[in-house]
């Protein structure tokens, strides 16, 4: 639940209602300062979308987020339709990463120049076991591998651990820090079959982010697994951080 100026909301299904008043204390998301949404025609066209209005949606006060979610037609239980994959964005995401790389000591130097944050191997494994995952990307060499598999309960819920499938793990560290810092992400499929992703900014042009956008769809719809039946995107919506999500017309992309 969201306390948003004159009551409550829930969100469902990329609506928001609204239902009864907090009976006791408002919570920490009290936004009466923040207007009201602004009704807006749905579905929109993705190449068409102004950036006005999801970024007057956002009620934060920061560079806030903006991403699409992609409802998809697979069933993530089976393993050959639990999508994912990577993407380099043409514009970035707009946002500094903060990059570990996990390596032998014969790699630091390279990583250090390529602009990793943070560089090293047993100092960071014993951080990261103690709870310590201030980094928004792991990159890990192969040889490495065995050292930091059980920080499997640590970083796996937090879609950190290194991936051969994602790139993060390489011999070439220097190629995997340039790529995540020019603007690669990686997606993955939840349990509920949707797709979430950050592709920019709300400060960013509305061709830079329906740009960003085509580039991650293009490499969901490359994704389709053959055993997926019917239709493959279900559903588009566009959001910024803390906002409700805004229709995009998904039948102008192929299924």
């Amino acid at each position: 639940t969201r306390c948003i100026e004159a009551g409550c909301y829930r969100h469902i299904r990329n609506s928001w209602t609204p239902f009864h008043k907090h009976a006791g204390k408002p919570d920490s998301w009290d936004r009466k300062s923040v207007p009201a949404p602004v009704p807006l025609p749905r579905p929109l066209p993705l190449p068409k979308l102004p950036k006005p209005e999801c970024a007057s949606e956002s009620p934060s006060v920061l560079a806030a987020a903006i991403g699409p979610h992609v409802r998809l037609g697979v069933d993530p239980k089976k393993a050959d339709q639990a999508i994912r994959g990577t993407v380099t964005l043409p514009h970035g995401t707009g946002k500094t990463k903060k990059v570990l790389v996990l390596c032998t000591p014969d790699k630091e130097a390279e990583a250090r120049a390529a602009g990793a944050e943070y560089v090293g191997l047993e100092e960071f494994v014993t951080k990261i076991e103690g709870g310590w995952v201030d980094v928004d990307v792991i990159i890990a060499t192969p040889s490495v591998m065995p050292k930091i598999g059980k920080l499997g309960k640590v970083l796996g819920p937090r879609n950190l651990m290194p991936n051969p499938k994602t790139g993060t793990v390489s011999n070439d560290v220097a190629g995997a820090v340039n790529e995540v810092k020019g603007g690669k992400i990686a997606f993955k499929v939840d349990k509920a079959g949707i797709i979430h992703a950050s592709i920019g900014r709300v400060s960013f042009t509305p061709e830079k982010i329906a740009e960003n956008s085509q580039e991650l769809l293009n490499a969901i719809i490359k994704a389709k697994p053959s055993s997926a039946k019917g239709i493959y995107l279900r559903g588009i919506s566009m959001a910024s951080s803390m906002s409700p999500g805004i229709v995009i017309d998904s039948k102008a992309f192929v299924h």
